[in-house]
């Protein structure tokens, strides 16, 4: 418990203090945020605010881990610093597509193929780190390790399915301010419950890192919640590709060290949502030449429909918790289905 509240005490702080250096030197260096033609004609008018804040939210995040273990008899853990090495390797690749935004005065960054290449190099490393070096357990479950039991190389390409597929999913969900930094505080919230009663339960998880996942995600959660104190609309610095897509590879690094695969589109679900709107609009005017949305992602829809940036954003954010509610009472109904939790109940 101790290294849980160090962890999200000392990311919060840094999150705080240090987002507003960056907008100072990223103003002063003329570094800000391109908008791309064909998006809402309400956003022309965030033109040239700061970007790539999402370097203060991870560099928050890793510190506050680090700063967690500085208490006596604190032990780092490889599948802990595996996750730590999705967050900051896909988010290495969103800093690069931010960069050359920014550098080169346009709206789009990386080309799609190269983006992609980047990421898949990141995360087949991180899945073949998974299971030779971190040894998670390669069960595909909800919750305990009780369902399909996965050969390792099919392991590995379901791994680099859900980290590439969640790091995009967020990025996706990242167009109005604060929607994603905000929803992904719930979703990391809901990794350090799910962390820490893996590691209350041991025998019935088989998760021995939990505890030092529950702190890499407590970090992120309060590293999201104090970067959202600047990143709220009307939103002084973007968060950018080097944030979003971290905060979907650290939740998807989660998942997978926790053993919880199947609950994470539910955890994430908002995300998921986000995601199947660009997939429904994409697949509709390829087949039927026709819309389903009046713009994809989702979020800008309701916004065409007349609804205030922050009313979106805030409803978003109410459903965000409601997922994450209900990740969690699915996670609790599993653990009292269990033997340990028919026990404790007298079931």
């Amino acid at each position: 418990m101790v290294a849980l509240l160090m962890a999200s005490g000392a990311a919060l702080i840094l999150a705080l203090g240090f987002t507003p250096i960056l907008i100072r030197s990223f103003q002063t260096r003329g570094i800000g945020q391109q908008i791309r033609d064909d998006g809402p004609q309400g956003h022309f008018t965030k033109a040239g605010t700061p970007t790539m804040g999402g370097l203060a939210l991870v560099g928050a995040a890793v510190a506050g881990y680090g700063v967690a273990h500085l208490r006596s008899g604190a032990v780092f853990t490889s599948a802990a610093a595996l996750v730590i090495f999705a967050i900051v390797g896909i988010g290495s690749v969103g800093l690069l597509d931010d960069w050359i935004k920014v550098s080169r005065q346009r709206s789009l960054g990386l080309k799609p193929p190269t983006k992609l290449a980047l990421q898949l190099v990141v995360a087949i490393a991180f899945a073949f780190l998974a299971v030779y070096w971190a040894k998670v357990n390669t069960n595909l479950s909800f919750a305990r390790p009780t369902l399909l039991n996965l050969p390792h190389a099919v392991y590995i390409a379901w791994a680099v399915i859900v980290l590439v597929g969640a790091a995009n999913a967020v990025n996706l969900t990242d167009g109005l301010d604060g929607l994603a930094a905000g929803s992904s505080v719930f979703a990391f919230a809901a990794f350090v419950f799910i962390g820490f009663w893996e590691f209350r339960h041991i025998g019935l998880y088989h998760v021995g890192p939990a505890l030092d996942l529950a702190v890499v995600a407590a970090a992120m959660a309060a590293a999201a919640a104090g970067f959202l104190w600047w990143n709220a609309a009307p939103a002084r610095i973007f968060m950018g590709d080097i944030g979003s897509q971290a905060i979907g590879a650290g939740l998807a690094a989660l998942a997978l060290t926790t053993n919880t695969h199947l609950l994470l589109p539910i955890v994430g679900g908002v995300f998921v949502i986000v995601t199947l709107s660009v997939v429904v609009q994409v697949a509709a005017f390829r087949l039927f030449h026709r819309r389903v949305f009046r713009m994809a992602p989702i979020h800008h829809h309701f916004e065409l429909m007349g609804w205030p940036e922050t009313t979106v954003i805030v409803r978003f954010w109410i459903l965000a918790g409601l997922c994450t509610a209900l990740a969690m009472g699915a996670f609790y109904a599993d653990f009292l289905a269990s033997p340990v939790g028919r026990l404790l109940t007298g079931g």
